[in-house]
């Protein structure tokens, strides 16, 4: 059952380090922004909205027909500029579900964004995400791909409750590892939450923001799902999204 009252907010800002101007890269004639945009629409959640700091991204999601709001230039983190777009936009709190969906995956599966909200429908959880298998050693050892510890929050086991979140090779021993898809969805009192709160130390040590949920004991629950998508932060990753959306 789809849950009621959500929101999708996509941050998105120009300045990358890796590929600059990257919500604006062309993918096959549209911008990459739009092309997230509208895969966010095809999940049926709710309300999708842009928040950026760029009049350049706020016209390109206009002129596809889709939302957008101007926010900060000044935002530490996509989750601070998630939460003063909803606070503009939703200032009554009629939309308690908020899921954070990042601006550089033009290839997502909409049924993804369903699935980040899934772990929601109980109540003792604050925040909800997503993580696959790992499949192969070159990812369960490399600290670019983040993993998430979690037990069982279900008896099928197709929902873990996030015990830490690290870059290192995690758990030891034989089993799983999973690699940790970096959407969130929110209660919207939890985002506010989060978002008050100062960087933690595991946070700064891992470079990993939900760490500092997890130290302030919100509960983190992860949906599993079968596939990663496509993030894009260079210009191979570029390629390979207009490739995969049909013209290389």
């Amino acid at each position: 059952m789809r849950p009621p009252n959500a929101i999708v907010v996509i941050p998105a800002r120009m300045q990358a380090s890796r590929l600059p101007s990257k919500p604006m890269a062309d993918i096959n004639g549209e911008p990459m922004i739009v092309h997230v945009w509208r895969r966010a629409m095809a999940a049926e959640v709710g309300r999708v909205v842009v928040a950026t700091d760029a009049k350049e991204i706020q016209d390109a999601v206009r002129r596809a027909g889709g939302e957008a709001v101007m926010t900060r230039a000044d935002h530490a983190s996509g989750s601070d500029r998630v939460f003063e777009a909803v606070s503009r936009i939703d200032p009554d709190g009629d939309r308690d579900l908020v899921v954070n969906l990042q601006g550089d995956l033009p290839t997502l599966e909409p049924r993804l964004v369903r699935a980040c909200l899934e772990p929601l429908e109980r109540k003792e959880v604050h925040i909800a995400t997503l993580a696959a298998e790992i499949e192969s050693e070159e990812e369960r050892a490399n600290p670019n791909v983040v993993k998430v510890v979690g037990t069982p929050a279900t008896r099928d086991g197709q929902i873990l409750r996030a015990l830490y979140f690290t870059r290192a090779t995690a758990p030891w021993g034989e089993g799983p590892l999973y690699h940790h898809i970096g959407i969130y969805a929110y209660r919207r009192t939890a985002l506010e939450r989060f978002v008050s709160l100062k960087p933690s130390p595991l946070e700064r040590r891992e470079r990993l923001e939900q760490l500092r949920a997890l130290e302030d004991n919100m509960r983190i629950d992860v949906a599993l799902v079968d596939t990663v998508p496509l993030g894009v932060d260079t210009p191979a990753d570029l390629e390979r999204a207009r490739r995969a959306l049909g013209k290389g």
